[in-house]
């Protein structure tokens, strides 16, 4: 997979980007940094197959702004947001404006690496279907209760506004979101978000399979 795809980094940290050039390039990927998203912006069209690693927040032009020109160009990058700076609304946010994923820093280095490898293979019908069919699975699991505490979730929504809404207590969200990640596989609510979105396709998250 590596050969096959061009990294590019997008991130104002000098000392972030040097490093994580580095960690790609040991793992096999060619890989083009840039300090600024207008001076990635300015490269385009890329001709060879290409993912986007870019930060969230950044001057000018942040994460989210660049993943909305890119598709007003009508140009589609795979593109992972990192951000020491997220939570859920963010990733929900990030994710509809086209982001295939959300890492938040500080994370292993194989974590960016698997997601460069899945993200890199989305054209895959196969790939696609496979996933689809994983989350499938995992909601039919859910009980009501746990889908609709989902549901808040991959709104953005804080446990205590889940819980205001459904008419019960925080403790009790806990208890339910705790089941729910477990049943879904999600390691995180960034997780969490790709795969709702990711198997419905749209902008408002359908929780029932």
């Amino acid at each position: 997979m590596p050969n096959d795809v061009i990294v590019h980094v997008v991130d104002d940290d000098e000392t972030f980007r040097k490093s994580l050039t580095f960690l790609l390039a040991s793992a096999g990927y060619s890989v083009c940094a840039y300090e600024s998203a207008l001076t990635f912006l300015a490269l385009l069209p890329l001709p060879e197959k290409a993912c986007l690693v870019t930060d969230l927040r950044m001057p000018q032009i942040n994460g989210i702004d660049l993943l909305l020109r890119l598709r007003a160009l009508d140009i589609e990058i795979p593109t992972i947001i990192i951000t020491c700076h997220g939570d859920v609304s963010m990733a929900v946010q990030a994710m509809k404006a086209g982001a295939a994923d959300f890492i938040e820093k500080p994370f292993k280095d194989d974590v960016l690496i698997r997601a460069i490898n899945r993200v890199a293979s989305q054209g895959d019908p196969i790939a696609t279907t496979a996933e689809r069919n994983t989350v499938k699975a995992r909601l039919r699991q859910l009980t009501e209760r746990e889908q609709q505490v989902l549901a808040g979730v991959v709104e953005g929504l804080q446990n205590k506004a889940i819980a205001f809404d459904l008419g019960i207590s925080a403790r009790t969200v806990e208890v339910h979101r705790a089941n729910m990640m477990a049943k879904m596989g999600a390691h995180n609510i960034a997780d969490l978000v790709r795969m709702v979105l990711s198997y419905n396709g749209v902008a408002r998250p359908r929780i029932n399979p």
